[in-house]
């Protein structure tokens, strides 16, 4: 266990007495580290910090698993004062403020794209346990549900449906069926323009024969803006009225912003979380279930994805999408290979695969990230940390990419600054 936090943490960690924490002696005793990344110029993250404190105070007086757990602060603060000042209000420790690399790590390992965030992992082994640690502190106050472990998706959605006509349905009706769960509200206008494809798409695919349903998950502000928007959708609802429901999918799935759509197999085990950009890039459906794809063509409706983790991007010199298949070819192995062991480990990969043509989409990259023109040219892009890796040679052959990928892993590239 200690070896785990310790590659996670460092050595030590600070208090806000500006006293040293020693991890492995903190490691000894704990099951449950909660990550709460935060800054303390954002108001939200104060408030959240308040109710923190409240949360922790309490769970440290009276749960008989009070040694189990810690919370350690992740700051995203610019400046050093800033962070101090925040730091004497937690009662617990903190990354050093100029432990900036770990910081980073932490953010893409866990895949943090908001702040508050609070992500509960397992001590021993450093898999997430709960993302949604602000929807753990608001519905379980007391800590009795520690320690706040995934359940199944038929044991969180049992329970009756909605369809937009009145009509119910027992969650048991989606046994053997492939499920979206639909996180979305009506005053989003991205949600909005997601649900006029998505519609098609269920239909297309519900047309074909395959066994498809969609849960929406409301987050509008009332209950008469859900009926408006749920009016416009074929498939099915947790009630409005039901608010526990919706916040337990919501912490299940570690929500952090709309539109999200998670695509389930059908024993209820994520195929993906990316269901919004595989709808917006298969219109047709014909990849459905989408399952994850090891390599990507850079594209507008995936362009988002650049900015959840560090992405590999080749760039080469093709303008038709045709042109694009031996570049994919080349890479795919080596993304494969790492898609194997991740998920092997039950782990999210660390890396995205991408390649890129000529086009809009890669002259804007270029251009955002300070890159040069050459063609063929192997990137790796670390967008939250403002961090590039690049690798320009005459050949980019596959052990050229595979040492390339092996010495970002293990911190052997030095980082250019975006």
């Amino acid at each position: 266990m200690s070896e785990l936090l310790l590659n996670v943490l460092g050595e030590r960690l600070v208090n806000r007495e500006k006293a040293e924490v020693d991890v492995q002696a903190l490691s000894e005793r704990l099951s449950l580290l909660g990550l709460f990344f935060g800054c303390g110029l954002n108001a939200p993250c104060r408030v959240f910090n308040g109710s923190l404190c409240d949360f922790y105070g309490r769970f440290k007086q009276t749960s008989e698993h009070r040694d189990k757990l810690e919370v350690v602060f992740v700051s995203s603060d610019q400046e050093q004062k800033q962070w101090q000042d925040f730091l004497q209000e937690m009662p617990w420790p903190a990354l050093p403020f100029k432990d900036r690399h770990k910081k980073m790590k932490l953010w893409n390992k866990y895949k943090v794209t908001s702040i508050p965030s609070l992500v509960f992992v397992d001590a021993a082994t450093g898999k997430v346990v709960c993302r949604n640690g602000l929807l753990v502190v608001r519905d379980d106050p007391k800590g009795l549900e520690f320690p706040w472990g995934p359940k199944p998706f038929a044991e969180v959605v049992a329970g009756p449906l909605l369809r937009s006509n009145r009509q119910s349905t027992d969650s048991a009706s989606l046994e053997g069926y492939h499920v979206g769960v639909y996180f979305s509200a009506h005053w989003c206008p991205p949600c909005r323009s997601l649900t006029r494809v998505l519609v098609e798409s269920y239909r297309t695919v519900k047309e074909s024969g395959q066994k498809f349903e969609i849960v929406f998950v409301s987050a509008d502000r009332s209950e008469e803006s859900f009926q408006q928007y749920f009016s416009e959708m074929p498939w099915l609802a947790v009630p409005y009225s039901d608010e526990a429901r919706r916040s337990r999918l919501n912490r299940l799935y570690g929500i952090q912003g709309i539109p999200t759509l998670i695509l389930l197999d059908t024993e209820g085990h994520v195929i993906t979380r990316q269901g919004r950009v595989e709808v917006l890039n298969d219109p047709e459906c014909r990849l459905f279930p989408w399952h994850p794809r090891p390599v990507l063509e850079l594209s507008e409706a995936n362009a988002a994805q650049l900015h959840e983790g560090p992405c590999l991007v080749l760039f080469v010199d093709a303008e038709d999408e045709g042109e694009l298949e031996p570049a994919k070819e080349l890479i795919r192995p080596i993304a494969e290979k790492l898609m194997t062991k991740y998920k092997a480990k039950e782990e999210e990969t660390p890396l995205l695969f991408f390649v890129a043509g000529e086009d809009d989409m890669s002259d804007s990259l270029r251009d955002y990230t300070n890159l040069p023109e050459a063609a063929p040219l192997l990137t790796i892009l670390d967008m939250s940390a403002r961090a590039k890796y690049v690798r320009d040679v005459e050949e980019i052959t596959p052990d050229v990419v595979e040492q390339f990928v092996g010495d970002f892993l293990v911190d052997k590239l030095k980082p250019e600054p975006i």
